[in-house]
């Protein structure tokens, strides 16, 4: 073999050599690069946004929703129970062992008087919403009868009790009774469902009440005392 041909050969492998290891280079720079690079970021979950629940409301049927609200009553005021124009001469508020309730006095255009109370009443059960008990009293004759602590017939119906005790009140307008003071009651029922009191403002003598219960929407207040 000649000298030029050595020559070429050599500088042939030698070149070789140079781009094999500029390749070795190259995969091992890659590699490293791979290895080195952060990882791909790992998508967070979020949790669905809620939409706030609405705030809670009254119940149709109840006080103040959709008809008069009768805790609103003033003396002087003119209502309408059941349609029947009455005008509101008087009222007393009463306070019993935490319990509080109005008894208004009515007078009617016959010149009659009658007694409305109205009381909120806590639900019985657990979780049961209170409610507006209105309460519409006719006087009965007690012919000097004294509540007894059972059960007494009244007209002939047997009435049993339900509670009894001393209350106190204060008054405003014309309600035939002092200013400030305290109320001796006794309250009864019956098996049909019929309501029966006995009052009696302390050193006066007793007196009798039927009870009708008013269902809501039964008073209308016709016009507010000026």
């Amino acid at each position: 073999m000649s000298m030029t041909s050595m020559v070429v050969l050599g500088l042939s492998i030698a070149t070789v050599l140079l781009l094999l290891g500029a390749f070795l280079a190259t995969m091992r720079q890659d590699r490293r690069g791979r290895a080195s690079a952060p990882p791909p970021p790992v998508p967070v979950e979020t949790a669905p946004v809620e939409t706030p629940l609405p705030a809670p409301v009254d119940a149709p049927g109840h006080a103040g929703t959709d008809y008069a609200d009768p805790r609103t009553i003033q003396v002087g005021d003119r209502i309408e129970v059941h349609g029947t124009p009455y005008r509101v001469l008087g009222a007393m508020f009463v306070s019993w062992q935490g319990q509080q309730w109005i008894e208004y006095l009515l007078r009617d255009v016959a010149r009659r008087r009658l007694w409305l109370s109205v009381e909120v009443r806590e639900g019985r059960a657990a979780g049961e919403a209170s409610h507006l008990e209105v309460l519409l009293w006719t006087e009965v004759p007690a012919q000097g009868m004294v509540p007894a602590k059972s059960m007494l017939i009244m007209e002939g119906v047997e009435f049993f009790p339900i509670q009894r005790g001393t209350a106190a009140f204060r008054s405003e307008g014309e309600t035939d009774t002092p200013e400030r003071g305290l109320l001796d009651f006794a309250d009864y029922h019956a098996s049909d469902g019929r309501l029966l009191s006995f009052e009696r403002i302390q050193g006066h003598t007793w007196s009798a009440s039927y009870a009708q219960p008013l269902p809501p929407g039964s008073i209308t207040i016709v016009t507010r005392a000026t």
